[in-house]
């Protein structure tokens, strides 16, 4: 069997090295990252437009000259920057927050790590999860030693709050989810909180900037509530690695005592001041923002007209099924024509494309052709 183009280079080691959860993981694998010229490449979520031109502003000379010194390991002035950003946010109301709600880490999977080991890992209870949801769930349960129940998503792949109320060691879900871009409404995810007060209930809003409702604004009224972003989709930062969790003190101090046993100095010096600069510059977020979910409305007309089923999305992304064509035909017919989306070989998504949601050329490219193949 030929190695999938996301598998790392073989190291040599055998297995009788590996301990045996190691030898038992099944890892995440990321999104391929093709280097074919004139590639449309819709598999991995990233932005399609460049982050803020405030960024580059603060890659000053004696920005680079300091890179020789460590990083603030605490990175204050990027948390108080979050914590003042969604304490004034208009769709925010309730929310009152400083610096000591906000933790921030190497992209959002170390967070969501650092809180699986903090909150769920070492529990005799399962950890209750959507059937569909991000892959990267299981394999950090297979990591740390989390038991994990599934719960079934409903038959229009939404999330039942009422499915969650069972002994657990706590809830993790994606909202919107990934990959189906669904999204649960605020009163949904209250729902969960109420009906697990005594565990830990994490809401990765990675996508939750296209169209969703933030659930920041009940951090104050639930203290069992961590909301986990990043600034990899909405603004253009995948490259930077920057993630964060805004919970109660009570739970970033659990997370800041884990990230303080695994890595002191997560966000860099560049990194750091590249998401306050981001931050700052809301107009350019809310351009984006939109421009995005325009064309993500105009690329599910489109699709619908062709004969595809796409789930109603308020992500960068849509989740659509190709007709009655098979969708990994489709799939490979679309890569031999330099288009790359993303195929999950699995129950319930097998029959649908992921793809991300590109500039307006992008998107008519491939709409066109799939008005080919379909």
């Amino acid at each position: 069997m030929s190695a999938s183009p996301n598998s790392p280079p073989s190291s040599g080691a055998t297995s009788k090295y590996w301990t045996p959860r190691v030898a038992a993981l099944e890892p995440y694998v990321p999104g391929e990252q093709p280097k074919t010229p004139d590639l449309l490449k819709l598999n991995t979520n990233e932005n399609p437009y460049p982050p803020s031109p405030r960024v580059a502003e603060v890659y000053s000379r004696s920005a680079i000259d300091d890179l020789r010194l460590y990083p603030d390991p605490t990175s204050t002035a990027l948390r108080s920057t979050i914590a003042a950003y969604y304490s004034a946010k208009p769709s925010h109301v309730g929310a009152s927050l400083t610096a000591d709600n906000v933790l921030v880490g190497n992209g959002s999977d170390e967070v969501l790590a650092h809180a699986f080991v903090a909150f769920f890992a070492g529990r005799d209870e399962p950890l209750l999860s959507p059937d569909i949801g991000y892959s990267f769930y299981p394999v950090y349960c297979k990591l740390y030693g989390v038991t994990l129940m599934p719960i079934a998503l409903n038959e229009r792949f939404e999330i039942d709050p009422t499915l969650y109320q069972r002994p657990n060691a706590g809830v993790i879900v994606a909202n919107p989810n990934a990959p189906t871009s669904i999204a649960m409404p605020r009163a949904s995810v209250e729902a969960l909180l109420r009906g697990n007060p005594d565990t830990v209930v994490l809401v990765d809003e990675a996508y939750v900037d296209f169209g969703a409702e933030s659930v920041v604004p009940l951090v104050d009224r639930y203290p069992n509530l961590l909301v986990v972003q990043t600034l990899s989709k909405s603004r253009s930062l995948a490259g930077a690695r920057l993630g964060f969790a805004i919970g109660s003190p009570e739970l970033i101090e659990g997370l800041t005592r884990v990230k303080d046993s695994f890595n002191s100095y997560p966000v860099d010096r560049l990194a750091e001041a590249a998401g306050i600069a981001a931050f700052e510059d809301e107009d350019y977020f809310r351009q984006c923002c939109a421009k995005i979910v325009a064309t993500r409305e105009w690329t599910t007309a489109a699709l619908t007209e062709l004969g595809c089923q796409v789930l109603p999305s308020h992500a960068n992304f849509v989740m659509a099924k190709p007709g009655s064509a098979s969708a990994r035909e489709v799939f490979e017919r679309l890569r031999a024509a330099n288009i790359v989306v993303r195929f999950f070989d699995k129950p319930r998504v097998g029959d649908f494309l992921r793809i991300t949601i590109g500039t307006d050329p992008q998107m008519k490219r491939l709409v066109g052709a799939l008005r080919e193949m379909l």
